[in-house]
């Protein structure tokens, strides 16, 4: 379990310390904090104890994610977000994952940066709910004007759909994994307001604790 020691106070944790948006930020601009750039054939992902970025796991296929990967600081993916997701009953348990497009290869990641959101891809892994937002980085001179998936080229979901369902291919076994449902802004929009919903529900006490010790 969590408790308010967890949170590092001289490195912000990706997931707990960083703000999903600036206060002033429109409605469909976010923060996203990236764990994997287009370049990466291992699996990185955040050690939500530490904070920091760790190997996960090599991946098995020469394959390596379409966009940057990452995810929308203080979310959590639960029972609000399962509701949101026919035919399952939990979510993955994990921030809500995106993916962001750039026209300037960015080559590193543990970074953080605003992103427009356009949509998402109703992930279904092993019957747990785990969503893929879709977004445009924020100013980005090819993608910037794009505001819903519907502007985007088809073929650049296709390839997040096809990485979806064959990144954790092993040969000889099945992999149960759907990414069939594609939906545009505004159900995205309500997918991430109710993995905020799920965060302050599971997380919202540590920031409640936090805040007594520092006006202790």
């Amino acid at each position: 379990m969590y408790s308010n020691r967890d949170f590092n106070r001289w490195r912000r944790h990706p997931w707990h310390g960083l703000h999903i948006k600036a206060d002033d930020a429109p409605e469909d601009i976010y923060q996203v904090y990236i764990e994997m750039t287009a370049d990466d054939v291992v699996k990185y992902e955040l050690d939500k104890a530490s904070g920091f970025l760790m190997v996960d796991r090599p991946q098995r296929t020469t394959s390596s994610p379409p966009a940057l990967y990452g995810f929308l600081p203080r979310t959590h993916c639960a029972e609000e977000v399962a509701n949101l997701c026919p035919d399952v009953d939990v979510a993955d348990g994990d921030p809500l994952d995106v993916c962001v497009f750039s026209e300037r290869h960015i080559t590193r990641a543990d970074i953080i940066l605003n992103a427009r959101v356009i949509g998402g891809i109703q992930m279904i892994d092993g019957g747990e709910a785990d969503d893929k937002i879709i977004a445009v980085l924020e100013g980005d001179n090819i993608w910037g004007d794009v505001h819903d998936i519907a502007d985007l080229p088809k073929i650049k979901v296709e390839r997040l759909q096809h990485y979806f369902s064959t990144y954790k291919l092993v040969p000889g076994k099945d992999v149960n994994i759907k990414v069939d449902h594609v939906y545009g802004r505004d159900e995205a929009l309500r997918v991430i307001a109710a993995a905020e919903k799920d965060y302050w529900n599971h997380f919202g006490h540590l920031h409640e604790a936090a805040k007594r010790e520092e006006n202790a």
